[in-house]
């Protein structure tokens, strides 16, 4: 691994192999003046590490990478296949076919900035690179955000994040209670109301969506959350923008009575919950299917976020940070979604070229 690379990107998930891509494509870059890392040990993003009932028929949606089409590496009926096997083995073909060496498992740990000559070091677990620019894609899979209620350390029971999941089996015969509004809960929420009674908590009423998903509805809702970074404020939700499409299985969930939602409850005690109103219900699980934040600690030395917590972003695709276009994040904000990463990964790449030799 090259220790004075021109350019590091971080991840090798959709947004970085696609930034990876453009890299390669541009021409400007040397072969061996770039380098990618990865944390996980195979291929895959954060794929690699989903559940198994996830295939590629339930799954909500995936997008080629640049250049080459993941109906290439299938074949035949696929719809049972798990995603967790498809998607990293077309990550693997991609980064064979454009000679994409991804250097893992590499753990970034900090990257800091370089006063006397204007480049940043990224210390990582295999030593520290020194770098002219950083395309950072880390995604969120590593920090899932579990809010805080009081009483959370008093539970009896077993608490459990989306990342945990593995089967319904494991619920079986245990009263669980599902938190969150967004189109994971509703999914596991039918998978394990199978094996068990559930209840379904969100803080506000979810949104249905019967109608197909337009272009416009999904300008809408990148159009607000780059907004949103524009400005300097932390990503808002998609969901809350797009609705939870209603699928074949979701409308037979809803004729079986598991997707009736309840407030949010107020506190946690050591046998369950108890709600505003005051009535407590006894839960075996609380199953946190709240989502996940952005991956950037290892950032933190550079002081990017504002007083508000977002980091303030600019740029064609509001990839640039404002206070530093030496550092392109791809993934965060509006270039979260694996079609929004591919398109943010040509304009990223081009405007960091255009700003490290500037």
């Amino acid at each position: 691994m090259k220790r004075d690379p021109e350019v590091a990107v971080i991840g090798a998930g959709q947004a970085g192999l696609s930034g990876a891509y453009f890299l390669r494509k541009s021409g400007l870059v040397p072969v061996d003046d770039f380098v990618v890392l990865d944390s996980a040990p195979h291929p895959g993003g954060a794929w690699q590490f989903r559940w198994p009932s996830l295939t590629l028929m339930t799954v909500n949606g995936i997008s080629d990478l640049p250049g080459m089409r993941f109906a290439e590496t299938l074949d035949g009926d696929v719809r049972e296949v798990r995603a967790a096997d498809a998607v990293p083995r077309y990550y693997a073909e991609y980064e064979r076919r454009f000679g994409l060496e991804v250097q893992r498992p590499v753990k970034v740990q900090v990257v800091c900035d370089r006063t006397d000559d204007g480049r940043l070091n990224v210390e990582t677990s295999q030593g520290t690179l020194s770098v002219k620019g950083l395309i950072n894609a880390t995604g969120t899979w590593e920090r899932p955000f579990i809010p805080f209620y009081p009483g959370a350390d008093t539970f009896r029971g077993r608490q459990l994040h989306t990342r945990d999941y593995h089967t319904a089996a494991e619920f079986a015969g245990r009263h669980t209670i599902v938190v969150g509004g967004g189109i994971s809960a509703v999914q596991l929420i039918d998978e394990i109301s199978r094996v068990t009674t559930t209840t379904w908590v969100t803080r506000s009423e979810p949104v249905f969506r019967d109608e197909p998903f337009t272009v416009d509805v999904g300008r809408k809702a990148v159009a607000l959350v780059e907004d949103r970074v524009r400005r300097g404020l932390p990503p808002g939700s998609v969901v809350s923008v797009t609705g939870i499409p209603v699928t074949p299985d979701v409308r037979a969930a809803q004729r079986r009575g598991v997707l009736n939602r309840h407030p949010m409850f107020e506190r946690i005690e050591p046998d369950g919950v108890r709600y505003p109103d005051g009535t407590f219900e006894a839960a075996d699980i609380i199953f946190w299917c709240t989502g996940f934040r952005s991956s950037l600690d290892h950032l933190a030395p550079l002081g990017l976020r504002g007083p508000g917590g977002g980091i303030q972003m600019t740029g064609q695709l509001a990839t640039q940070v404002a206070k530093d276009p030496r550092i392109h994040l791809i993934g965060y904000g509006p270039s979260a979604s694996t079609i929004g990463a591919n398109r943010a990964g040509r304009a990223a790449v081009r405007e960091l070229l255009d700003a490290i030799r500037r």
